[in-house]
């Protein structure tokens, strides 16, 4: 049963889909909803964080302004909320991939409070960087 549809929903322009949806799928834990071959297109769910994949060059629509030039996710973030981000982290590690923000916890003030995060940031192969967390509720500034 495909889960209920978030209010935003990203689509990423790959370049290459195949390897991207393998590397989403056995890397960092999003399941295939389904996919439109005929159109380079995949949905993907992670946890409830939805994500779409778009082959950047083949069949199908393009949503573009400017000319599309690699790495693709320049000054993209995405950050998504897992259960357990330390597994994640651990099977992200034992398959080779280096970290741009190694596992750590994280504080942010948020009204007059802090806000805390387990996580840790990754790129993917078109430059999109993921930061995984984990939420660790709020606390009193110190």
């Amino acid at each position: 049963m495909q889960p209920e549809s978030p209010h935003l929903i990203p689509e990423l322009d790959v370049s290459d889909l195949a390897k991207a949806v393998g590397l989403y799928i056995d890397l960092f834990g999003f399941e295939l909803l389904f996919e439109r071959a005929e159109e380079g297109f995949a949905y993907l769910n992670c946890e409830g964080a939805h994500l779409m994949l778009q082959q950047a060059e083949g069949p199908g629509r393009r949503f573009r302004t400017a000319p599309l030039d690699p790495p693709f996710g320049r000054g993209i973030n995405l950050q998504i909320r897992v259960a357990n981000v330390a597994t994640r982290y651990a099977r992200a590690v034992a398959m080779g991939y280096s970290m741009l923000i190694p596992l750590e916890e994280r504080w942010y003030i948020q009204d007059g409070r802090e806000r805390g995060n387990r996580q840790f940031v990754v790129a993917d192969h078109d430059g999109y960087l993921l930061r995984f967390y984990t939420d660790l509720g709020l606390r009193l500034l110190p």
